[in-house]
This record gives C-alpha cells, structure tokens and sequence, in this order.
C-alpha cells in the first residue's frame, strides 16, 4: 500500500520561505490490522527500541598484508640491436651502424632531432629551473628566520629475538646511508640469560619491521664497523676476545675468525679500521690492556701488539674507548678505564715512545673519545656525568667542559656537519645536542628517547639523522632539523676563534699552575740543602728563612694575627667604655650629695634666724638679747665659716 500526499502551490510561489502553523491533527490513512499476517511474525513483550533520526552507519577496521620486498641484482645488457645482431660482436655493431648512417632517412631523422636539443640546451644556458637564485638575500623574511632546533623520531627498531639485549655498538653503511649495522650483547658480568641469542643485525632504514641481513657469530657481538673501502665488509669484535670479519653478500656466518689464543682476553670494546690503500688493516682495544693490530686477510695471528702502559709500570690500563682519524694516520688514542685518554703514535720506536701523552679525562671509565672533524686537534671525551673537550696540546687540564648531570653519561659524538655540534646519551635515556656557539651552560635540545638507558649514538655522514641505541634493545631513528644539520654561516671561523681562545685561556692558567709548582719545589730543595746550624742564624739569614716561607702558613699567620689585634683593639675599647661610665656614675652621685647638703644648711639657717625675733617680743629682757648674740654667732660661724669679724644681727 502506498499512501501519497499532493501539495499544490502557485508557481509564483516556488522558492519562497516555509512558514509552518500550528493545526490540528489530520488523518490521512487508517490500516487497519491483518490478523491473516500475525501467522508470520513472533509476539515480543515488551519490546525496547530506540529510534534515531539518522543514517545508519557502521566501522569496520583491516590490517592489510605486509608486503616483503627483496634486493636482487640484474645484469643490464645493451639493448635496441636486431636479432641477428650480436652486441658483443665489434665487426656486426660498426657494420650495422654504417648501414644505418648511409639509409635516407637517418639525415633528416638526425636534422629533427638536433633542432628539439638546440632548443633544450639553449634553454638551459639561458634559465636553471633548478638554481635558487634568492637564497639568503637581504631582506627575505624566510631567509632572515632561524628555525628552532628541532628533532623527531621517524623509526624504531626492535630485537626481534625474545630475550632482550643491549645495543653496544651501530655502525651506517659508507655509500648511501641507507642502512646501518648494531651489535648485541648484554655486558653485564655472568648475567646473560639462559638460551641468550648470539646474532646481530643489518637494518634498512625504511624497513624497520625486520632485519636486512642477521650476522651469527660464535659469541655476542660487542662492536661493529664496516669497511669504508668495502661496503660489503663489516668487522665485528666478540665478547670472547675474538675478531671476526663478514662478507654479507656470504652469509651470515663470518668468512674469517682470529683464533681464541692470539685474540684479547677480555671483550673486545671497540675495533676500527685503518686508512690504508687496500682496505684490510684494523686494530681493536680491549679491557686486558692490549691493542692489536690486524691484517682481516689473515687473521692467524696480530701484526702488532701495543700495551696500554703509560707509566711503564707493568700494571696496564684497560681499554673501553678507542678513537682514529684518517687525516692522522699515525695517531690514535684509547679511553680507559681509570678515566685516562692516552694518545698513541705508531711512529715511536720503542713502547715508552709510542705513548705521547697521557689526559686525565674523567672520574671514571672513559666511555666514549671522539675528535672534531673540522678541527683534529680538539677531541671530546665522554665519561662520568661529565662531557669535556680537550685540546691535544694541553695535556693537564680540559678547555672546556658541562657541569655534572643527574645521571651518568653513556656515550657522545660531534656532529659530521656542524663543528660547534655535539651529542651526549644519558642513562636516563635522553639525549642531549649541544651547540657550543650559542649556548655552552645546557644543551640547546633534550629528548626524551624511552625510560631505558641510551648506550650507543651514531650519526649519519649528512648529520640529518642519529640512530640512537638502547638498553632495551630499541634502536630510535632521530630525524634533525635544517638547523641541527646544516652549517650555518661564518660557522667554522667562529668555532675555531672559540676554541683557540679557550686554548689561550687554559694555557696561561696551566703555566701560571706551572710556575707556582716549580717555585714551591724549588723552596723545598733550598731547605732540604740548607743545615740545621743556619736556621738560628740571625740577620740575613733569618730574612732568607721568613722570605722562603710557605705562602700558605704565612697567610694563615697573617690571618690569626688581624684577628688577635682585632681582638685586642676591641677588649681596650670595652675597657675604655667602663672606666668613662664609671667615672660619670661617680660624679653623678658626687653632685647629688653636694646638692643635698646645700639645701639642708639653706633649711638651718632659716631657723636659726627666726627664733630670736620671737624670744626678744615674747620676753623683752636680757635672757633675750643673750640669745639673739649667741644666735647671731652661731649664724656667723655657718655662713662665714666660723671667723670673729661676722656681723651680729
């Protein structure tokens, strides 16, 4: 049944408002009931319903198929030749090319063709579509703009295994950074867990679900690096002291293993490779106090072996940190683990020649050593809750470093493209970029990375991006800004004027430390050589004796001296202050007594001269003027003091 309702209006009135009224209810249709079709349907009671005025809508939510994508090799051969033409035949090719060049048709084909690149080179000399010709001019607003300093994490890459290991050690592919190798372990004394997997990986950068290549080695990972002239190769140092090489495009199992009794004894911290023309010497660093130099050709056996001995004591420092600069290829430096960084020259004869200098870092295990790419001769040094920069001609004291953080400091880099740019991990997991131009007292940026510890950090050789490795196993992808990872202008002029001028500071307050130094040990040896009998010498000798005085006592003599004459001064004054209150009081009770006499003889005298007025009125006889003379005496002997020429009254 279907029930219609016609409105009619005017066509004039098409398009004109709706004004709707109030009215009573209309009955348009009455269905009534079908008992026939209750047969059909169930009788629900009660019935609860809700009735919207809406579209009916509905979600429904799909995980799409990961697509697996795999790098495989082609073989280009050249290509648009006939099929009975060999391209690798000389004798066909300039056989089919002279007939081609004779054919009609190839001189206006050619006349066609040159007319469209004249146009298109002409018009490349004329405009470059892709020069920027208002780059940092004046007045440009966006040029004039410094963008904050910003960072981003774009990837994180977990241990795919179960049981979670620590990142020690990441190492970018040397061609297109496109992908970087992490080493895993977990370092801690005889805690590796039970059933622990030994392998490492190879990641893509845009692929972090799962791992390019896995490396099975025969003990855990501790460090990695690959090969600068060999993008295949990766080098890799074991727990066990053993070095292994990889060829990735063999496997993942190492194509050579140094043997167990020429190896180190202790992890191997770090392993790097030398700038040489072949590309097949290394050397490694370990905690046993060796550093061993290796030929990945063969690794039977080291080429060298160098003993981490400053002191030429026997008792070798151990190894942690290990930094080489190719631009130095003699020269190389370890961090240990008594917190010293000693630099190495391979040009020495002899071992105590080979150790130049000796820098006493840190408080602790030196965690990290890095020289400046710009400037080679500055290197920074990561260890305690400290990051410094040392300067490798000064070897007593740092030229500039950051205050003690709330946590240690695991690990630090310079940046590759900026020169005043640095980065330092925290175990609280944050890392930290500093930017020594504009702000040397805190980093210009903190992330906040995870709760775990940040062990290892690796920039890439743009600076753009910072794989940062954890505790927990997580590698975090960082993504830096335009103002992290470009060098700003008149950058490198100002990074070395604030180097070289806090290498001046640091030099005049070390040779000023110096000349105290030598002074102080030159005046110990003028008293050890002087006799006992010249210490009681008056005169000049006692001069001598008092000029050579430690300067320290006779600052401390000078000091409780003042304050004993101090002392005094101030007990003198207090007594001075008693005696003139003393006297005050006594001349104020003084004249008290004398004002209290005084008033008393005042009160006599008036007295004495009223009673004999009253005796001669009442009596009138001689017992009267009697009276009156002895009276007036006695007032003659009070006021004048007792002589014989006092008038009677």
């Amino acid at each position: 049944m279907e029930i219609v309702h016609v409105y009619q209006r005017k066509r004039a009135e098409f398009g004109r408002q709706c004004n709707f009224s109030d009215r009573s209810a209309q009955l348009i249709a009455d269905i009534q009931p079908d008992a026939a079709a209750s047969k059909d349907y169930i009788v629900r009671n009660p019935v609860d319903m809700s009735v919207q005025v809406s579209t009916e809508k509905s979600e429904h939510e799909v995980n799409t198929e990961t697509v697996t994508y795999e790098t495989v090799g082609i073989n280009h051969v050249e290509g648009g030749w006939p099929k009975d033409v060999n391209p690798a035949e000389v004798e066909q090719t300039q056989r089919f090319r002279k007939k081609v060049e004779k054919h009609p048709a190839f001189a206006a084909s050619i006349v066609g063709l040159s007319e469209a690149m004249d146009h298109a080179l002409r018009q490349n000399n004329a405009v470059d579509v892709y020069e920027n010709y208002f780059e940092g001019a004046q007045g440009d607003a966006a040029a004039d703009v410094v963008e904050a300093p910003e960072a981003k994490a774009t990837h994180v890459y977990r241990d795919p295994e179960d049981l979670k290991r620590s990142v020690t050690s990441i190492s970018w592919y040397p061609e297109q950074h496109t992908k970087f190798a992490a080493a895993y372990s977990v370092l801690e004394f005889q805690k590796a867990p039970e059933g622990m997997s030994m392998d490492s990986y190879v990641w893509n950068v845009e692929r972090p679900t799962a791992p390019e290549t896995t490396l099975s080695p025969s003990s855990p990972l501790v460090s990695i690096e690959y090969n600068p002239k060999d993008a295949h190769c990766l080098l890799g140092g074991q727990y066990n002291g053993q070095l292994a090489v990889w060829d990735v495009r063999q496997g993942a199992r190492p194509v050579a293993v140094s043997p167990i009794e020429k190896s180190h004894r202790d992890p191997v911290y770090r392993a790097r490779f030398l700038a040489t023309k072949g590309g097949t010497d290394a050397f490694s660093c370990s905690s046993d106090g060796q550093v061993l130099f290796w030929d990945i050709r063969k690794l039977a056996e080291p080429v060298e072996t160098l003993l981490i001995d400053p002191e030429q004591t026997g008792r070798l420092r151990g190894g942690v940190a290990l930094e080489y600069e190719s631009t130095m290829p003699t020269k190389f430096m370890v961090g240990t683990e008594q917190g010293e960084a000693v630099l190495f020259n391979r040009k020495g004869k002899t071992p105590a020649e080979k150790i130049s200098a000796t820098y006493p870092c840190h408080l602790g295990p030196v965690y990290a050593l890095e020289r400046n790419p710009f400037f080679p001769k500055y290197f920074l040094s990561v260890g305690d809750w400290s990051m410094r920069t040392w300067c490798e001609d000064i070897k007593e004291s740092a030229v500039m470093w950051t205050k003690f953080q709330d946590c240690r400091v695991t690990d630090g880099c310079w940046s590759p493209s900026r020169p005043a740019v640095c980065f330092a991990s925290k175990s609280d997991g944050t890392l930290d970029v500093w930017d020594l131009l504009m702000k040397q007292s805190a980093p210009i940026l903190s992330v906040k990375l995870s709760d775990a510890s940040i062990n290892t950090i690796k920039p890439d050789a743009s600076g753009a991006y910072v794989a940062c490795g954890g505790h927990d196993g997580t590698i975090t992808l960082l993504e830096l800004n335009g103002t992290l990872s470009n060098i700003q202008p008149s950058e490198k002029p100002n990074a070395s004027a604030l180097f070289d001028g806090e290498m001046a500071r640091e030099k005049s307050v070390v040779a000023r430390v110096r000349e105290l130094r030598l002074r102080a040990q030159a005046n110990e040896r003028k008293k050890s050589a002087r006799p006992d009998s010249a210490k009681t010498d008056a005169g000049d000798d006692g001069a001598a004796a008092t000029e050579e005085e430690d300067p320290i006592v006779a600052a401390e003599k000078a000091f409780w001296a003042s304050i004993e004459a101090d002392k005094a001064k101030r007990i003198k004054a207090a007594k001075r202050r008693a005696e003139a209150d003393a006297k005050a009081k006594n001349d104020a009770q003084a004249a008290a007594e004398g004002e209290a006499e005084a008033i008393q003889s005042a009160d006599v005298t008036d007295a004495a001269a009223a009673t004999p007025a009253e005796n001669g009125i009442a009596d009138g006889g001689v017992d009267g003027a009697d009276a009156a003379a002895q009276a007036a005496g006695a007032t003659g002997d009070t006021e004048g003091g007792g002589g014989d020429d006092a008038p009677a009254q």
